[in-house]
């Protein structure tokens, strides 16, 4: 396993916060900044773990989780996808859930949970033998 993880997330400052947090633990991170371009590089690169915001200018990210999950890429069906949205409604949970996402965290991103979902996923690789 890898060390390359996917963030799909249109807003620059959160784009910007999770990098240099990932970044520091060893993790590669690859960016897209709407849906169709998350899907795309989902398809095309080799991703460990995919962060995924649910609001999106194009398609949301039920969408998006929905047409991963369905890839012809038999490997996307189990990248494990993480939900990080804005969203607290309730409900909101069990939708990123049905929709193919394996967690749902809440923003504003708290880095120390950020990392914890991460690593249980992907270890860091500044942490492997």
């Amino acid at each position: 396993m890898g060390n390359n993880i996917l963030y799909i997330e249109d807003n620059p400052d959160n784009m910007m916060l999770v990098k240099r947090a990932l970044e520091a633990h060893g993790y590669i991170l690859l960016q897209a900044m709407n849906g169709l371009d998350g899907v795309a590089t989902a398809e095309d690169q080799e991703v460990d773990l995919i962060l995924l915001d649910i609001n999106l200018p194009d398609i949301d990210g039920y969408e998006v989780a929905r047409r991963i999950r369905n890839s012809g890429k038999t490997r996307l069906a189990y990248v494990p996808i993480i939900a990080v949205t804005a969203n607290a409604l309730k409900g909101d949970a069990e939708k990123a859930l049905n929709a193919g996402c394996d967690v749902y965290m809440s923003k504003p991103i708290n880095i120390r949970e950020l990392w914890a979902r991460v690593e249980a996923f992907v270890p860091s690789p500044m942490t492997k033998d």
